[in-house]
């Protein structure tokens, strides 16, 4: 059972082994909002997330008889790290099952503090299943990622934290994988603040919690799908659903598509790594229908390797459009080439890659093809960029599926289902049976007629 004694001792226990994060006031998401927000960055923590406060507290609780069969835990990468680092300091051997799609940082970082690591299963859920196994066959003592009290107290002095720093919290964001972190805060705040809400925020792709608060029963889904890897969970943890039910607000659930978005402002204002599992609250507070309240986002983790951070950034430049292509069909003569050239350089858009494909057609005479990757400087600069390429045409029409399909222009790339959004063309009475082209994903596109 959670008490009062129960978080007050973990306080105690864990304070010996973790870094102060103060919080940290957000003028930028506090202005985008309207609220006062304030990150508790748990990802600056010495093993990169919080879990290492379950971890520590959870092995202090361990008679010594338990504690010489050595220690097995299964988790998606966090929990692994905290179970290995604590273990490490208590001197007990530990073995660590992770999924195969954990990332490799976090595994050789698991590896790093001692402990045997074994790769097993898709998702969580199958690692854990696995160590219990193990654990059985070996004679392990078993440190459950979320689903024991122990743990979840050791998590929630996190919310000792918070109300000792700002006494007035209204809100305090929770990321949800099976909900230890949040069950440990919710519970404690509670206890020492009735007034404060807790939002508990899942990936939209893994909302076990709440399709289990929905149905008012724990149920585990059939499959996750979220680049959040540290919750993507299947089930919540059946000892921790009561205090859930009891102590949580409301569960909102968050895109992957914002999760990037919320990366690149973390860094952009902050100057901080969060993997995508501490993004969740950073993303949820544009979901916050409240004004003027303060506001706590837990940043859980910032364990995220140098590719997947390439990817995000990438993506979010994407969706931002401060990064797009452009695919253009021209002649395959002299010039052609510095017009478009010309064109960009006038409106200050920065090639970074260009492709000349002169296979698009058998008629080379007829139409090349000319893909242009480009940086600008947002939507409203790209929209200047593409009004001057549409200025250069006599003509603009705007082609729906149907059409496309009614004049006979199959679709580009078929095969490959390549989707560029724009095309430029030469005026021209020739068909060009051979070249294809595609609509984008709205039905839609853009045929200019030089």
């Amino acid at each position: 059972m959670l008490t009062l004694e129960k978080f007050e001792e973990a306080s105690e226990a864990v304070s010996k082994v973790i870094l102060e994060t103060k919080l940290i006031y957000s003028e930028y998401f506090s202005t985008q909002t309207g609220n006062k927000v304030y990150f508790k960055p748990e990802n600056m923590q010495y093993t990169g997330a919080y879990k290492v406060r379950g971890a520590y507290y959870k092995i202090s609780t361990l008679s010594e008889e338990e504690k010489s069969k050595g220690l097995i835990a299964a988790s998606a990468g966090n929990h692994a790290q905290g179970v290995a680092y604590a273990a490490k300091l208590a001197g007990i051997p530990a073995t660590i099952v992770m999924p195969t799609t954990a990332p490799l940082m976090k595994v050789n970082r698991t590896k790093g503090y001692g402990a045997e690591v074994i790769l097993e299963g898709d998702v969580f859920d199958e690692a854990c299943n696995y160590a219990y196994k193990l654990a059985e066959e070996r004679g392990l003592t078993f440190i459950h990622a979320f689903d024991d009290l122990d743990v979840a107290a050791g998590q929630g002095t996190i919310a000792m934290e918070i109300i000792k720093e700002l006494p007035t919290v209204d809100y305090i964001l929770v990321p949800i994988g099976g909900g230890g972190l949040c069950t440990g805060v919710s519970t404690l705040a509670k206890m020492l603040n009735p007034k404060i809400k807790i939002i508990g925020v899942e990936p939209s792709g893994a909302n076990c919690m709440q399709e289990s608060l929905r149905q008012g029963k724990v149920v585990s889904l059939p499959g996750v799908n979220t680049i959040a890897d540290g919750t993507a969970v299947k089930c919540p943890g059946e000892k921790l659903f009561p205090y859930i039910e009891k102590n949580v607000d409301e569960v909102i659930t968050i895109e992957d598509s914002e999760l990037i978005v919320a990366f690149l402002d973390m860094v952009e204002n902050h100057k901080m790594i969060v993997e995508n599992s501490g993004l969740l609250t950073v993303a949820a507070l544009k979901h916050m229908n409240v004004d003027n309240k303060k506001i706590v986002s837990i940043l859980s983790g910032g364990n995220m390797d140098v590719i997947t951070m390439a990817s995000i950034v990438q993506l979010g430049l994407m969706q931002r459009d401060r990064i797009f292509t452009v695919s253009v069909l021209l002649p395959d003569k002299p010039g052609e080439l510095a017009k478009i050239s010309a064109l960009l350089a006038k409106e200050q858009g920065n090639v970074i890659r260009l492709d000349h494909n002169q296979f698009i057609s058998i008629n080379r005479n007829a139409a090349v093809e000319l893909r242009i990757t480009m940086e600008a400087f947002g939507t409203e600069h790209k929209n200047t960029i593409m009004a001057a390429l549409t200025a250069q045409a006599t003509g603009l029409s705007w082609l729906n599926q149907k059409e496309l399909m009614r004049i006979k222009i199959p679709y580009i790339q078929k095969k490959h289902g390549i989707v560029p959004r724009f095309f430029v063309y030469k005026k021209s009475k020739q068909c060009f049976p051979d070249i294809t082209l595609r609509a984008d994903e709205t039905g839609e596109a853009m045929l200019l007629i030089l």
